[in-house]
């Protein structure tokens, strides 16, 4: 079973391919369920190259990021393997 860690928000590389699935809408909807105090889905990063890489949850990240919060609850998957 996956283990929810604390991770710095300003430390989790972002890929090209998931800035494209940003939408600002998202990040404001996200935003108003954490201002009500609704729990949400850890987002999911994987570790590269010495720092966590994003693999799903660009707009729950950038809700917490534009509440200035500084870590965010998040499994650490493994990389898919080619």
């Amino acid at each position: 079973m996956l283990k929810i860690v604390p991770v710095i928000i300003d430390e989790i590389y972002i890929p090209t391919k998931r800035r494209g699935e940003l939408d600002q809408s998202k990040v404001e909807a996200v935003t108003e369920k954490l201002l009500n105090g609704e729990a949400q889905k850890p987002i999911k990063v994987r570790s590269g190259k010495g720092r966590f890489v994003l693999v799903e949850g660009i707009n729950r990240l950038e809700a917490n990021r534009a509440l200035g919060e500084t870590e965010i609850g998040a499994y650490v998957v493994q990389a898919p393997k080619f």
